[in-house]
């Protein structure tokens, strides 16, 4: 079983964090394909007997150096990337969680080009990996429900 992340054999098991401070989210420039030089959710992938939650935890503090409190399942969905003759060049299974900021102060981890706190309403000025944008609004859309 092959454990590429291009040209997969099987789907990869993913984890990402929707942070928030208020109204403002942090978003980190992805510098690995694919969708290199996109905004996205901090995140990455699931180690062997990794508990999703502990993913996540790990990867926020990796790629941000920030820790949340009150961390939640949000959603989960499939990116699936295929190449122009129609073969499946990746297929991840990613698990978004939300979390409100704990502790920490913003810093970009190894494979990150850059990482920022970004006001939400301002995340369509961005070129960011595909869903950001519609899923920071349902997550804000449900906080003002609370």
């Amino acid at each position: 079983m092959s454990s590429s992340r291009l040209f997969p054999s099987t789907p990869l098991v993913g984890v990402s964090v929707l942070l928030y401070r208020g109204q403002d989210i942090v978003l980190i420039k992805r510098g690995n394909a694919p969708f290199k030089g996109f905004w996205s959710l901090p995140g990455g992938m699931v180690h062997l007997g990794e508990p999703l939650i502990e993913a996540a935890r790990r990867e926020l503090l990796e790629e941000t150096d920030l820790s949340a409190k009150n961390i939640v399942h949000f959603e989960t969905f499939d990116s699936i990337q295929r190449n122009d003759e129609g073969l499946v060049e990746s297929h991840f299974v990613l698990c978004v969680f939300a979390g409100e900021y704990d502790t920490g102060t913003l810093e970009k981890g190894d494979d990150a080009i850059d990482a920022i706190w970004l006001p939400n309403q301002s995340i369509e000025t961005l070129q960011t990996t595909p869903g950001t944008s519609e899923r920071v609004a349902r997550l804000f859309n449900s906080l003002a429900r609370q």
